[in-house]
């Protein structure tokens, strides 16, 4: 097995093209796992590390961009973005243990392509895209576009993805993650959702995503459940609307870690309170 560390974006894509047995490292916490347990064997590991831009985190056009190696601990240290997306942070900083934390990424848990990555409903809910370079040049695509099912991405032979961007959001706006686990640490959701709201300046929420995690074989968008939020200030009515549009969308399976019925429950309650919680924030108020 080779081992490459590529100085640019170009030399690591050329190096992904000419192998299709090739894996890229950027934080290393499934690939290695998944190596020592024998469930690949990979022809090469391209480290992307060494490239520019891959382990910033910078403002452009309003909103934040993170590049694919960015240990989900920076993101946690980094004041400016857990003020704008305190929710896309809060699922970041769920990924494995503090040490994990350390070396994981956002892009990697995406990339990952499993149901329950705990990075991934917040970064759809806020809009997010990532940006893919390859052999035919970069391109943009949304988040919610890269995982097709478990375990498969829509990244063509070449490509990987070099950063994630979050777009700018209006004041009076914010967002939550939250998850369902049966241990208090170091489990797998067995439902995540993640709300993200724009006010109006009575309060009102102008705009909403919703998102669910664990419940289909990869992340939902929610628009009935966003739906259900518009034009209200997240009272119970409005609250019930959205859990009963959770709860109807996901498509969970039977397993040993929840039943069908339990998760579509759960479901919703997840719902009700990231609402809650992002509205409270867009509002201004300590959370």
């Amino acid at each position: 097995m080779k081992f490459e560390t590529p100085q640019t974006i170009e030399a690591a894509t050329a190096l992904l093209a000419a192998d299709a047995g090739a894996r890229v490292l950027a934080g290393g916490t499934d690939l290695l796992v998944r190596l020592r347990a024998g469930q690949i064997e990979p022809s090469a590991v391209i480290d992307i590390k060494r490239i520019k831009g891959m382990s910033d985190i910078t403002q452009e056009d309003g909103g934040w961009r993170i590049g694919a190696a960015v240990p989900c601990s920076v993101m946690g240290e980094h004041d400016g973005l857990k003020a704008a997306y305190p929710g896309v942070v809060e699922g970041a900083e769920l990924i494995g243990s503090t040490q994990v934390q350390g070396r994981c990424t956002m892009v990697g848990n995406l990339c990952n392509a499993g149901p329950a990555g705990d990075s991934v409903p917040a970064m759809v809910a806020a809009g997010a895209s990532v940006r893919i370079a390859g052999p035919e040049g970069t391109r943009d695509v949304p988040v919610i576009d890269i995982p097709l099912s478990p375990g498969k991405t829509s990244l063509a032979k070449g490509e990987f993805v070099t950063s994630v961007f979050l777009p700018a959001r209006p004041a009076r706006s914010s967002d939550a993650y939250l998850r369902f686990i049966p241990r208090t640490e170091m489990d797998i959701a067995v439902v995540g959702c993640a709300v993200n709201l724009s006010l109006n300046e009575d309060g009102t929420v102008k705009e909403a995503h919703v998102s669910l995690g664990a419940v289909a074989p990869k992340v939902l968008d929610v628009p009935e459940a966003a739906a259900a939020l518009i034009g209200s200030k997240c009272e119970d009515a409005a609250l019930e609307a959205l859990a009963t549009a959770a709860t109807a969308a996901a498509t969970p399976i039977d397993d040993k870690r929840g039943t069908v019925a339990f998760r579509k429950d759960v479901s919703g309650v997840l719902a009700r309170r990231a609402a809650k919680l992002a509205y409270t924030r867009a509002m201004g108020e300590k959370s």
